[in-house]
């Protein structure tokens, strides 16, 4: 995503902020302000953090059309269209993307309101854990944040 870096039902162990930022615990992030949890089987999914959907501020539009590809750590694998600009998403880790959340068709705003919920991008096989480990912590992405 283009945002700076700064100096279902929700998942069950969160921390918050004093703005009501949520950050679940057992998610990974990226410094381009995705999350990831890994699920059984090598299978991830992938979204944007609550920093990020508040940045962006109404998701209006949801394009994800690298379904089937295997990309890399750090490529683009769709954008979300906010009121007023674009942002691309990027890839937490290598692997391929094995679905779309459908729901985000018609329901875009699933991104604002449940970002760790409904709001999910896709579903991905990974390539190697370890790169999920080596992700940021709900603690260190707080800090990143300046939360």
């Amino acid at each position: 995503m283009f945002l700076p870096v700064y100096t279902n039902n929700y998942f069950a162990n969160f921390a918050t902020n004093k703005n009501n930022m949520e950050f679940p615990s057992e998610l990974r992030y990226t410094k381009e302000h995705e999350w990831i949890k890994l699920e059984a089987d090598n299978v991830a999914i992938v979204g944007i953090t609550a920093f990020a959907q508040k940045e962006l501020g109404d998701i209006v539009f949801v394009d994800i059309t690298t379904v089937g590809e295997t990309l890399a750590e750090g490529d683009i694998f769709g954008t979300v269209e906010a009121v007023k600009t674009v942002s691309d998403l990027y890839l937490p880790v290598n692997g391929t993307v094995l679905e779309v959340n459908a729901e985000l068709d018609a329901n875009p705003q699933y991104v604002n309101t449940d970002p760790y919920g409904k709001g999910w991008m896709i579903k991905m096989e990974i390539e190697d854990a370890a790169q999920v480990a080596a992700l940021m912590s709900a603690a260190d992405y707080k800090q990143l944040v300046g939360e």
